[in-house]
């Protein structure tokens, strides 16, 4: 029953991410529940989900800037993802537990004000490359700790570094959080902290999902399924923080 209810986490996780973005803020707390302790949860989902940014760039590739652009944001984006999951490693585990609820609350409120976020910064023109890279570096490192928002992070990163076409924005935040994550990804796999079943049960999932959201898009709202995860995550935040705080 455990492995069916990650399965079905991940189909929704994969059709909210297809539909609306947030696939983690269901996925994270599903392998929590089963009892994977919070660390192990929080780097098994980053690894169940982690297809999507790739697979989102590979298909955008034609709106990435050139390669004398993408070099140094690579660079940093790698080194960021691995400073954050060698923080991760080096956080111990009852206070890591502790943030969980502090984690989801943030991720929930970034993916809430996400859009907001956007039309605030508007489109600043001139690209400013130094300004990139003291931005990406911490929020790359943010990817390669927990992850569940990164997306909303480098979308905001992008616009006040000058990045004003949307659609180039959204093939580089795609690019450069696979490079976040797959960098944190080496480390944490290394160190043992991927449950190889339930991730391949969520990966499944996740899969299906994203599919049958490809197929899906356009039937469903997708501002019912933002207020569904909107309000999964807030009722998860405060859940776990009577959970672990009170």
């Amino acid at each position: 029953m455990e492995t069916l209810g990650l399965i079905l986490a991940g189909v929704a996780g994969g059709l909210a991410n297809a539909l609306a973005g947030g696939g983690s803020l269901l996925t994270f707390p599903a392998l929590m529940a089963v009892g994977l302790p919070p660390l192990v949860a929080n780097a098994t989902n980053a690894l169940a989900v982690s297809p999507a940014h790739p697979m989102a760039a590979w298909a955008q590739r034609s709106e990435l800037p050139p390669a004398a652009t993408l070099r140094p944001l690579l660079l940093a984006a790698l080194l960021g993802g691995a400073l954050g999951a060698g923080l991760l490693l080096a956080t111990p585990a009852r206070f890591f537990e502790a943030m969980v609820p502090a984690l989801i609350g943030l991720a929930t409120l970034l993916f809430a004000a996400g859009g907001a976020i956007q039309r605030a910064l508007g489109g600043t023109p001139g690209w400013r490359p130094h300004r990139a890279m003291v931005l990406l570096l911490p929020c790359a490192a943010y990817g390669g700790y927990f992850g569940a928002g990164l997306g909303i992070m480098l979308m905001a990163m992008l616009r006040l570094a000058g990045e004003a076409d949307a659609h180039r924005a959204n093939a580089l935040k795609n690019l450069l959080a696979s490079a976040a994550v797959l960098a944190g990804l080496v480390i944490l796999t290394g160190a043992g902290l991927i449950a190889w079943g339930p991730m391949l049960a969520v990966l499944a999932g996740s899969v299906l999902g994203g599919w049958a959201g490809g197929r899906l898009a356009g039937r469903i709202p997708a501002g019912w399924l933002r207020g569904g995860i909107i309000t999964a995550g807030t009722g998860m935040t405060g859940f776990y923080a009577w959970r672990l705080w009170l």
